[in-house]
């Protein structure tokens, strides 16, 4: 857009957001997803977002390569993902622990060991492997955890992965299960479309907050796993995204947006969007927590579901 049409705009008072280009990268947890059922035999979400020829990051949890006794058929479903031109890898640890519940050597181990197999795939198609995802997103229970974690992990050469967008798609994933259990396609289906709709309530909402705190699109990061309910409804996602003029970047990409050179202010263990976590007015960032798309209808559901099993 030239300079000429930007102040045609502004004398016209059109929005420029409207015309700007909005930008996200799309990371993928608890890969792989090696539980296998009915009806998650094939395809895979890997096979299914091929066509899509977008870039995606992946943190591997490398215990759920042990998570049933066909160890080789689990490992190939990882190199799968791996040996992909548009995958960047990262680590999620081996067991997927909370690290604000365990020690820090502990968790230090962990890290380690989630990077024997993965670091290896990495080597092997010459792929970086510098991000480190906590499981839940829990950085430390306080300022003293997350200072030493932090240290150990710039020693070994990571990077703190953050995101700014999820929508509890494992919620989601757990009533869609249940309903593909049932034999519900119907109900199902419904599900998923909600899990979309819900997913792009959240976008919304946190576009609006990054421009009323920077003053423009910011590159997002979307925070999502590798599970049925993706194997079915992320590609149709991904294309509602595209019509609300998203173009799909790398992490590495997004992480280059000056915004994630700010400091996290959050020193609890919750894994909030680091969109909050860069606002140090702690009422404040409650305030917007209050005003995010409700989903307490899903939450009812789930919960009813979950006691029910």
């Amino acid at each position: 857009m030239t300079r000429y049409m930007i102040q045609i705009l502004i004398l016209l008072n059109i929005n420029l957001f409207a015309y700007s280009q909005k930008k996200v990268a799309i990371t993928i947890d608890d890969v792989p997803n090696t539980i296998r059922t009915k009806y998650y035999n094939k395809p895979i979400l890997s096979e299914k977002i091929d066509s899509l020829k977008i870039p995606v990051t992946i943190f591997i949890n490398e215990g759920l390569l042990y998570q049933t006794n066909i160890f080789s058929k689990n490992l190939e479903l990882l190199e799968n993902w791996a040996q992909k031109k548009y995958v960047s890898l990262g680590n999620h640890s081996f067991h997927h622990s909370r690290y604000s519940t365990i020690k820090i050597d502990s968790f230090k181990t962990d890290i380690l060991k989630g990077a024997e197999i993965s670091g290896r795939l990495a080597k092997k198609y010459k792929k970086a492997y510098d991000y480190f995802r906590f499981p839940f997103n829990d950085l430390g229970k306080d300022s003293v955890q997350q200072v030493q974690i932090k240290q150990f992990l710039d020693l070994k050469g990571y990077q703190i992965a953050p995101f700014t967008i999820e929508s509890s798609d494992w919620m989601f994933n757990c009533i869609y299960e249940h309903y593909l259990n049932k034999g519900d396609q119907i109900k199902a289906k419904q599900i998923g479309e909600l899990y979309v709709d819900k997913t792009l309530d959240y976008f919304i909402f946190f576009e609006e907050i990054a421009r009323d705190e920077y003053n423009r699109d910011i590159r997002q990061i979307y925070l999502c796993h590798d599970n049925t309910l993706n194997t079915h409804f992320l590609p149709i996602l991904i294309r509602r995204l595209k019509k609300r003029g998203y173009k799909f970047i790398s992490l590495e990409n997004a992480l280059t947006d000056r915004v994630y050179k700010q400091e996290n202010t959050y020193f609890k263990k919750w894994g909030i969007s680091w969109i909050y976590r860069w606002i140090n007015d702690g009422a404040k960032r409650i305030e917007l927590m209050k005003q995010e798309p409700s989903m307490v209808k899903v939450e009812r559901l789930y919960d009813k579901i979950m006691n029910s099993d």
